[in-house]
């Protein structure tokens, strides 16, 4: 065991920052993740160190020392202990689950001779020198029980459906393919966001979103009034078959964007985009309805292939008028799924070409994971109110 260090951050190690720049950042995540680990600790026992107090669950025991290989380097954290046993600090556990899955993944092309010599580098620096075919296996199946668990633990009422596909390369019979990595996220009845479940396959796109919607009624959501998505190839009769009636919101960020293949010339592109956000912005469907009719005789002649393309597919963005005003600007768009996104391009442009289905589904389902986690302690994204409208 150790003693208690001072894990705050001291002027020196600002100043140390200042100056060193990202040579300092290994000892700042170090004082940083010791300090959550340590208040973790004093909220499992429901006492700060020294404090007196009935409502204590336990003692503390001092910190033992773990090394913890990362991208950084190898750190060495201060692991707080309790004296009765039971406690294990989840911040630690928690911050390394997508960067196992990354380097499970980079490993499992290792091993499958399908590795660059980058690739070989990455995985032996921050795996070990040695890497078989047992050892990363044996990983695999330890982190795949905690993300099984998690994909597949229960669901209750969630009002808000939010949809999203992306693709990523995947080797499958000796070629490189597509594989659709479907994910799915909510707001409950009280404002909360939750990530719901994600699915990876190369099946056909309308089998896939069948199967995964499915999935999540299996599991127990209910209660959706809304869903909010792009107009994804195969989700539109997935969504009708496995919901029915339930309303349907484009996502509108996505129908500006697809306007602008539709625009014949460049100087024109502001001014559709202008038109558009401006009819969005409408403060009822009635006043949007009309101003659509406008923009659809304003580009009649100039804009042929556009004007049709507005009268086909715009009305599908209005949906949300239907809900109230102050949920409009969090279920206009699919926002938050493109911040997931991004998120999870980040781990998985580091891999390039994945193994196989499994080993991208195991990448993308650990940052999901974190991020669930993440959005259970943070703010409501909608204001919680009745949906009896």
């Amino acid at each position: 065991m150790t003693h208690q260090e001072n894990y705050n951050l001291s002027t020196s190690m600002i100043e140390e920052l200042a100056q060193n720049g990202l040579e300092v950042i290994p000892e700042l995540v170090r004082v940083i993740l010791n300090n959550v680990m340590q208040a973790e600790r004093s909220q499992y026992l429901q006492a700060k160190a020294y404090e007196r107090t009935e409502d204590r669950q336990g003692h503390a025991n001092g910190y033992k020392p773990k090394t913890v290989r990362t991208r950084l380097g190898d750190i060495t954290f201060a692991i707080p202990q309790v004296r009765e046993g039971g406690f294990y600090p989840s911040a630690l556990e928690k911050g390394m689950r997508s960067e196992r899955a990354l380097l499970i993944a980079l490993a499992e092309m290792y091993v499958q001779g399908v590795s660059t010599r980058r690739v070989k580098a990455i995985t032996e620096e921050l795996m070990g020198v040695e890497i078989s075919a047992m050892q990363v296996s044996q990983a695999a199946q330890q982190l795949d029980e905690v993300l099984q668990e998690w994909r597949e633990r229960p669901l209750g009422e969630i009002q808000y459906l939010y949809a999203d596909a992306r693709y990523e390369k995947v080797r499958d019979a000796g070629q490189v393919r597509d594989a659709a990595v479907l994910v799915a996220t909510g707001i409950s009845p009280e404002g909360e966001r939750q990530v719901l479940g994600v699915s990876v396959s190369l099946s056909e796109h309308e089998t896939h979103w069948k199967a995964f919607l499915k999935s999540l009624k299996d599991r127990g959501m209910h209660g959706v009034k809304l869903v909010i998505s792009d107009d994804h190839a195969g989700l539109g009769a997935a969504r009708r078959a496995v919901f029915g009636s339930v309303p349907w919101q484009r996502c509108q960020f996505h129908l500006q964007q697809n306007a602008g293949a539709y625009v014949p010339r460049q100087s024109m592109r502001k001014e559709v985009a202008a038109d558009i956000r401006a009819m969005f912005n409408a403060p009822d469907k009635m006043t949007a309805e009309q101003y659509l009719k406008v923009i659809i005789e304003k580009y009649a002649r100039s804009a042929t292939r556009l004007s049709a393309w507005m009268e086909e597919n715009l009305a599908e963005g209005f949906t949300v008028f239907d809900f109230p005003l102050e949920h409009r600007r969090s279920i206009r768009i699919t926002n938050n799924l493109e911040r997931i996104n991004r998120e999870n391009h980040r781990r998985t442009r580091v891999v390039g070409v994945f193994p196989n289905e499994a080993s991208c589904l195991r990448l993308i389902s650990a940052r999901l994971m974190e991020i669930s986690e993440d959005w259970q302690i943070g703010k409501r994204y909608c204001a919680a109110r009745s949906f009896d409208y």
